[in-house]
C-alpha cells in the first residue's frame, strides 16, 4: 500500500527538527504525527518542552501518555514550534503493509525535500532521529540530495534517539525520556 507523510512542521524558531521515518497507520488515519496512544513521542516532548519553560521542577517531571493525549493535537504543535522544535519524516512517500519500518519497499522510497526545507530554515542547528531506521533512511537517501545540492551540512549536529514506537519495547517510557532529554538539552 503506498502511504505519504505530512507536511514538515517547522518555521524561523525550529532550531531543532526531529525526523521520523514514515508516520505508522494510526498517524496516518488521524492525519497527526505520533498518533498511536504508545507511542512515547508526545508524552516525551510535552515534558522536555514543559522542563523548558519551568525549570524549577524539572528534577521530577515524569512523561504521561495519557496526559499528553488530552492536549488537542494543535496546541501540541504549537508548543514544539514555540520552543524550537520542528517535526517532520525522512520519507515523504512509499510502499508498506502496516506500520514498521522493515516493511517498507525499498525501490519505492521518495524522499522529503531537505533540499529546500534546510535552504528556507537555516538556522536548524540539530536534526534528531527517531530511531535508526530515520538515520539509515536520512543516510541513505537524504545526504546525497544534500551533497550533490552543495548544502553544507556542516554545522548541523545529527542526534540518533531511540525510537519512541511501542514496537521499541527494550526502554521504558522513563528511559526513552532520560535519553530523548540528555540528547537533545546538551
Amino acid at each position: 500500500m503506498s502511504v505519504q507523510s505530512f507536511s514538515a512542521h517547522c518555521d524561523e524558531l525550529t532550531h531543532t527538527l526531529l525526523l521520523g521515518s514514515m508516520p505508522g497507520v494510526a498517524s496516518l488515519e488521524a492525519v497527526q504525527y505520533y498518533a498511536h496512544k504508545r507511542n512515547a513521542f508526545w508524552p516525551i516532548m510535552l515534558t522536555i518542552v514543559s522542563t523548558l519553560e519551568n525549570p524549577e521542577p524539572a528534577t521530577n517531571a515524569q512523561p504521561d501518555y495519557a496526559q499528553s493525549h488530552n492536549i488537542n493535537y494543535a496546541e501540541r504543535l504549537s508548543t514544539l514550534t514555540a520552543n524550537g522544535f520542528g517535526l517532520w519524516d525522512v520519507l515523504a512517500e512509499c510502499e508498506r503493509k502496516g506500520s514498521l519500518d522493515s516493511a517498507i519497499i525499498s525501490d519505492s522510497i521518495v524522499v522529503n525535500d531537505f533540499v529546500g526545507l534546510l535552504a528556507q530554515f537555516p538556522q536548524i542547528k540539530k536534526i534528531a532521529f527517531n530511531g535508526k531506521a530515520a538515520q539509515r533512511l536520512f543516510e541513505r537517501h537524504a545526504v546525497p540530495l544534500l551533497d550533490e545540492h552543495n548544502i553544507n551540512t556542516d554545522g548541523i549536529q545529527w542526534i540518533s534517539l531511540p525510537s519512541s514506537s511501542p514496537a521499541m519495547a527494550s526502554l521504558s517510557l522513563i528511559q526513552k525520556y532520560h535519553q530523548w532529554r540528555a540528547q537533545l538539552l546538551d
